[in-house]
């Protein structure tokens, strides 16, 4: 279960070696690009990424489910002396004669397992709290002193793997402030729709006892326990899939995911938030703000919307009694 797309690629690892590459990009436009992929490893790839050629945001996958962007560009990568030919043979064999226009370049070594890290900076949210990928640190003169008003910063790595997460989307973005002005001292939280782990790490780094990650898609799953231990919060984050026996309720339950599940889940979400607890929502238009309010106004005082860029958080105070 993913929120909005947080970053524009996904790339495929067939092998890890340190040389020149010869690269072939092609737009596959809507097609799925599940037999292109396969083509062009059987021709020697030794990587391929696919890439979001449009900044599409991405919906939500049923479990088990691979989501790809309504556009999507290919790169694949081949040793530097690679025969041309016979790998737009392979890509003939699928995509037919006309080949969508294409072109090879030839690459320089670099770690490509790593070359979405080239694209992102640590992030900072609210008065403290940072993101930080791959484990770069802000720069110095950047971080809040202590001193300034008690609150030392809280830093975050984060590698989000296969899973989606990192802050860069307004939708995460939204949360992530939204628990960096929270009082969350000794507090269990629930992160339903976890991705990369993110804001139940982020809960659990501000102050939160103990967090609950819940996902139908095994490697958002993976990807959060991996982040966990990666910020020494693996023994305080417990993660499941959506399909197993629900949690005790919790004071703080964070939903990061679009409004169409959100509005089937509305019983459930409001089921495991105490009464007198929070629920925040997120991966919400603003056309569909209005609506997915009032389905929660039936367990929820709901609080004014938060709107970055068309995209808006919910937050509601969960009532002991429903209308």
């Amino acid at each position: 279960m993913r929120d909005a797309k947080d970053y524009g690629t996904r790339i495929t690892v067939h092998a890890s070696r340190r040389m020149p590459f010869l690269q072939l990009t092609i737009p596959l436009g809507a097609r799925d690009p599940s037999d292109v992929e396969d083509a062009l490893f059987e021709a020697g790839a030794s990587s391929v990424t696919l890439q979001d050629a449009a900044d599409d945001p991405i919906l939500e996958p049923g479990p088990g489910e691979t989501p790809l962007w309504p556009t999507v560009t290919v790169r694949a990568l081949f040793d530097a002396n690679a025969a041309r030919e016979p790998i737009l043979d392979a890509v003939r064999s699928v995509l037919g004669a006309n080949l969508p226009e294409h072109h090879f370049e030839d690459i320089e070594d670099r770690a490509w397992e790593r070359e979405w890290l080239k694209d992102f900076k640590p992030m900072q949210f609210g008065k403290r709290l940072w993101i930080c990928p791959g484990g770069m640190l802000p720069p110095p003169n950047l971080l809040l002193e202590p001193s300034a008003q008690n609150l030392a910063p809280c830093l975050i790595s984060l590698d989000p793997g296969l899973a989606f997460g990192t802050g860069t989307h307004p939708t995460t973005a939204l949360c992530l402030e939204w628990l960096d002005g929270a009082q969350l001292a000794g507090e269990r939280a629930i992160d339903y729709g976890c991705g990369s782990g993110i804001l139940a790490i982020a809960a659990l780094k501000l102050g939160a006892a103990q967090a609950i990650g819940i996902d139908n898609d095994p490697q958002a799953l993976i990807a959060s326990r991996d982040n966990a231990e990666r910020n020494d919060v693996g023994d305080r984050l417990i993660v499941q899939d959506v399909r197993a026996p629900l949690p005790l309720p919790a004071k703080i339950v964070l939903a990061n995911i679009l409004a169409g599940p959100l509005h089937e889940l509305a019983p459930q979400l409001a089921a495991l938030t105490l009464p007198g607890g929070t629920l925040v929502l997120s991966g919400i238009l603003a056309e569909q703000a209005a609506g997915l309010a009032q389905r929660y106004a039936a367990w929820f005082d709901m609080q004014t919307p938060t709107v970055r860029e068309d995209w808006v958080r919910l937050v509601g105070l969960r009532r002991a009694t429903f209308r």
